[in-house]
């Protein structure tokens, strides 16, 4: 066992503060110190958080680096357990039952799962430059100076991508290859246009040229060594799959439960669209009399797909959303909206072909910011039918309930009311839970839509939503523990979901290239549908009228632990 000696001086110290119990002083001391270690041993990651310490270092990527790393994860698995959970309060068991859950997902990944011998787009350093680059929490020119550090250990991190990398899945590689071509032009173009602006371009041209050098010749290992031997499987199987589901996802509920409630929800929400589908269909095809739901359903999805965007107008229709979203939730009162700002821009190359959008939140511990919602355009050699077929689906009312979703009220409020508490809690906050980020996403677009938000065409789009996000779960258990096939998942996808080729197609790629990541949305989505429901029933029970905005606003207070922690914390 590694004594981690900086470690335990910290423990054999901390015993001593006073206001707290023993246990509770020496946990914190734990939880203190781990947060401290998790920051230093991942750069990138304390970037992303707002921790500034390290922004000109890169991870250690060496087969030795992630072997330490998982000494390290097991020895505070050691140390946490060691406590136990009733000689602590309640705030103190969730926050280790979350560290607990993190540490035993890294062992996982670590040991198990081994994704640093199977994941080339591990090694892509696009997003620890973007970072310094895209967000203004310093001058320009330290954060080029950042940029210049990491520029020249590029060659170091490909170099030990190379002697790690063992038979990939080919899709692994394949997406490795498209991303790792947008960090070359992010390098080569993007480092070049900041440089010239801050008047240091010539400072940083050299190290420019060591690191295009090393992506451009790794890029060609890819393609002409790594790819003809990418032949490992992508399916992670039934046991680490449920192993993934108690650790990644902090969930209670097992595989077999969530397949279950996923079927029943397609239903149930095929159903309620019909229902919303009717009234417009009898108005915009008065000459038609038609009784199959599904056929109703289709005909009025394709009217409301005519009214689209395209690459050059859809960050406009994105703002314009977000602003009449914001009036809405004002005006119906659903929840205290923040004052940091949010900004859409175009999702850069590197980061595209695994999601058509995310919103990128200013990191916990950053005193400042500004949050992106980053949509990302067509690839530029799409064909003209499949550009249209995207853009079919992303139509104007789509966008409209995914502004919902990844902005207002979804993840840019939950987000900024989150790093709000980071002065109360920073395991919550670093430590976030997915679970609870998506599924209060998906539950603010079904909030918005039941509330007449868009009206009746952003309502079925967003019921058109929440069928996605059964079938992802479907998708990503059926994908993953029993063997489904390309073709039977588009076909779930298209006849089920009433979902476009174009995102059908790039929804198997990303359930290819992630695990229990595509459940996260509906086992999220059912935990806050859980929440109101006993939190409605708990106020009925007192005799009390139930205040939604109170509950959201309670609902959001604790940071972003896992549905199930929350339950335990609202005493439901």
């Amino acid at each position: 066992m590694i004594p981690f000696p900086k470690l335990t001086a910290c423990l054999a110290v901390s015993v001593m503060l006073p206001g707290a119990t023993p246990k509770d002083t020496t946990f914190q001391a734990l939880a203190k110190a781990l947060v401290e270690e998790s920051l230093r041993n991942s750069p990138e990651f304390a970037t992303v958080m707002g921790d500034h310490r390290w922004d000109d270092r890169l991870a250690d990527f060496s087969a030795s680096g992630f072997k330490t790393q998982l000494a390290w994860a097991r020895h505070m698995v050691h140390l946490l357990e060691a406590i136990q959970p009733n000689a602590l309060t309640p705030e103190n068991r969730v926050d280790r039952a979350i560290l607990l859950d993190n540490l035993h997902a890294t062992i996982q990944d670590l040991a198990e799962r081994q994704s640093w011998r199977r994941n080339p787009m591990l090694y892509n350093p696009g997003g620890a430059i973007d970072n310094l680059l895209s967000r203004d929490f310093a001058p320009a020119s330290q954060r080029l100076a950042s940029v210049k550090g990491r520029l020249l250990q590029v060659p170091q991190v490909l170099a030990a991508a190379r002697a790690n990398l063992t038979n990939p899945p080919r899709i692994y590689t394949e997406t490795a290859i498209q991303q790792f071509q947008g960090t070359l032009g992010l390098v080569r173009d993007e480092v070049t246009v900041a440089a010239s602006q801050a008047g240091c371009k010539e400072e940083l041209a050299p190290a420019q040229a060591v690191a295009t050098k090393a992506l451009e010749d790794f890029i060609s290992w890819m393609k002409g060594d790594l790819l003809p031997r990418s032949h490992g499987d992508f399916r992670v199987g039934a046991a680490a799959f449920r192993k993934q589901l108690r650790t990644t996802l902090s969930s209670s509920l097992t595989p077999e439960q969530i397949l279950d409630r996923a079927e029943r929800s397609l239903k149930d929400t095929r159903r309620e669209m019909a229902e919303v589908a009717r009234p417009l269909f009898t108005i915009w095809f008065p000459d038609r009399t038609e009784k199959d739901d599904r056929i109703i359903i289709r005909a009025v999805l394709d009217h409301i797909a005519q009214k689209h965007p395209d690459n050059d107008h859809i960050v406009a229709l994105a703002n314009r959303d977000l602003a009449e979203a914001t009036a809405f939730v004002r005006s119906h009162d659903l929840v205290t909206i923040p004052s940091t700002p949010v900004k859409i821009k175009v999702m850069p190359e590197y980061a595209r072909g695994f999601s058509v959008a995310y919103c990128d939140a200013p990191g916990p511990l950053e005193t400042n910011g500004t949050t992106f919602f980053a949509i990302s355009p067509t690839p530029a050699d799409w064909s003209k039918a499949r550009v249209e077929s995207f853009f079919h689906e992303y139509n104007d009312a789509m966008v409209a309930d995914l502004t919902v979703h990844e902005a207002m009220p979804g993840h840019y409020l939950q987000l900024s009311l989150s790093n709000a508490f980071r002065g109360q809690n920073q395991v919550r906050t670093i430590f976030s839970s997915g679970l609870f980020a998506e599924g209060w996403a998906v539950y603010a677009e079904q909030t918005m839509a039941r509330a007449g938000f868009g009206g009746p065409e952003v309502h079925l789009e967003q019921l058109k939503m929440r069928l996605r996000v059964a079938i992802n779960a479907i998708l990503d258990q059926k994908i993953h523990t029993k063997g489904m096939t390309k073709p039977e998942a588009i076909a779930l996808m298209r006849d089920e979901g009433f979902q476009e080729e174009g995102e059908a197609v790039g929804k198997w790629t990303r359930a290819c290239l992630s695990s229990t990541q595509l459940s996260t949305y509906f086992v999220g989505a059912s935990g806050m549908d859980d929440l109101r429901g006993a939190a409605e029933t708990k106020a009925k029970r007192e005799g009390k009228p139930f205040d939604l905005r109170a509950f959201h606003d309670q609902l959001l207070s604790y940071g972003t632990p896992a549905p199930k922690f929350v339950r335990y914390l609202m005493k439901l």
